[in-house]
């Protein structure tokens, strides 16, 4: 028994295999399809500030990317809210490898992240 309470010892103070290492940046570029009319459009904003798409506010609250590799995955913070109600619509993570795996449910406005800025 003293052995399997040494091997779980062991295990918890080596770190967790699949946790990417990432460092922060200072914006993101997102990018905005308007389905009614068919617009594609580029948002290019900094961390802390909010961007204006219609009716929608999105607040970008951090970018990340893999540390040493500014032009791999990118991994959005936003919350995005349409002025009607102030109904948020989105809160939490968008990651640019996989946009539909945390997407923006909008009858009218696709948006997704493409990367994260570094100057």
């Amino acid at each position: 028994m003293k052995w399997f309470s040494t091997a779980v010892i062991a295990m918890l103070a080596l770190p967790a295999t699949g946790q990417e290492q990432t460092s922060v940046a200072p914006g993101v570029v997102l990018r905005g399809l308007d389905r009614y009319n068919g617009d594609v459009f580029d948002i290019e904003m900094p961390s802390g500030t909010s961007a204006r798409v219609g009716r929608l506010t999105i607040t970008l609250t951090e970018c990340r990317y893999p540390a040493g590799n500014p032009s791999g995955d990118a991994y959005a913070g936003l919350q995005i809210t349409e002025d009607a109600d102030d109904n948020v619509l989105f809160s939490g993570w968008m990651v640019a490898s996989s946009p539909a795996l945390s997407a923006l449910e909008h009858p009218r406005y696709d948006i997704w992240v493409m990367r994260c800025t570094t100057s």
